[in-house]
């Protein structure tokens, strides 16, 4: 696995490099080849508490999970407990999913069930995008009781999504 850690207002010592390492040691079980996996890691700190963010990247998913804690040691502990449960939360699903093609058609290959079992698309829904600021998208997605919301900002002319984040507040992404 490659690494990438880096600090935001805070350095990155080798103890603490050492130390993210050694814990996301414990998720290399959990992945298939070892060799394509990339983990990002940011510390940052704001005020007494510490915050630590890990993006696990492989070609097939993307993992990520954030912690914020008083003790930076904590919030790496955190981050990765919670990093394995969620590889093993898919592993899982994976496993039961294979022993129910398995029992269900013992000569058909697994992987060829798994290159047959599309996703499908089961509703599509038209919008007009009149342009709109991003205070009143957050008030149109609040009125909705939607988790997000695409508008065309009137301040740049772009396709936006205004979301709601896990802390409660916004975040926006702007199509290029």
């Amino acid at each position: 696995m490659k690494y990438n850690i880096r600090g935001d207002k805070l350095k990155v010592t080798d103890a603490i490099n050492d130390y993210i390492k050694s814990k996301l040691e414990r998720v290399t079980k959990y992945l298939d080849d070892n060799d394509e996996m990339e983990a990002k890691a940011l510390i940052s700190a704001k005020g007494k508490d510490q915050k630590v963010e890990v993006t696990i990247w492989s070609g097939k998913y993307n993992v990520r999970a954030e912690e914020v804690n008083e003790d930076l040691y904590a919030a790496i502990d955190l981050v990765v407990d919670k990093l394995e449960k969620q590889f093993r939360r898919y592993k899982d699903k994976i496993t039961s999913k294979k022993s129910k093609v398995a029992d269900a058609v013992p000569d058909m290959e697994i992987e060829d069930y798994f290159e047959e079992d599309n996703q499908t698309i089961v509703r599509r829904k038209e919008v007009f995008l009149k342009p709109i600021d991003e205070e009143e998208a957050i008030t149109q997605m609040e009125l909705l009781g939607h988790t997000f919301f695409v508008f065309k900002n009137v301040d740049t002319n772009k396709i936006n999504v205004v979301y709601k984040r896990h802390d409660g507040d916004y975040g926006v992404i702007e199509a290029n």
